[in-house]
């Protein structure tokens, strides 16, 4: 593998860690109230510096993911990604050890309606060590030409849209089969029944 390879891959792992990143701040940025709420259920800071945490979050992860995504200081943009990435898994470790699932992750948006409850698990404190350690890998990102950055930008945003992209398609399939049916059925039926009862 050349060096402008290597380079270029070190850009991607960049860019898809500030893209992950961006598509967690973004949406959250329009709820600061249930961003608050769900920083609270995690019951790790007082209220005062849970309210706080919940405004200036998503902002921290907008910031970061565009340092992340333009190479704008690497190894510092990198370690503090990595830091927050670790305040992330600890939040849901203590939380999984103390016996308490039924919370929000808080992740990427929020997971389901107002009225739902979320549920988190280890699988959520994996993710969250894996997306540590390859911050802190993007911290040793060397120095890449501006071609080359471009290059491995284009590369690691491709990558999390596909998977956004398969994450969006999976909520609406499971097994093959579609949710979003069943509410079709069920209001194709009360459609016949409406026509049935006009006839009269």
């Amino acid at each position: 593998m050349t060096k402008a390879r290597a380079r270029m891959l070190w850009a991607a792992l960049s860019s898809a860690v500030g893209a992950v990143l961006l598509v967690a701040g973004l949406p959250k940025v329009r709820d600061r109230e249930r961003m608050i709420r769900v920083v609270r259920g995690y019951r790790v800071l007082p209220d005062g510096m849970a309210s706080i945490a919940g405004t200036l979050l998503p902002w921290v992860e907008i910031v970061l993911g565009l340092a992340l995504v333009l190479g704008v200081a690497p190894r510092v943009s990198g370690y503090l990604a990595a830091a927050l990435f670790a305040v992330f898994l600890v939040g849901l470790s203590v939380n999984l050890i103390r016996g308490r699932r039924d919370l929000d992750c808080g992740c990427f948006a929020f997971g389901g309606g107002a009225d739902e409850i979320e549920h988190i698990g280890w699988l959520h404190s994996a993710r969250a060590a894996a997306f540590a350690l390859a911050s802190a890998a993007t911290a040793f990102t060397p120095a890449v030409a501006v071609l080359d950055r471009v290059a491995g930008a284009g590369i690691g945003l491709f990558a999390v849209a596909v998977v956004c992209v398969g994450l969006y398609v999976r909520s609406f399939m499971s097994m093959g089969r579609q949710p979003i049916d069943d509410y079709l059925t069920n209001a194709a039926i009360e459609m016949r029944a409406v026509s049935s009862i006009s006839r009269y």
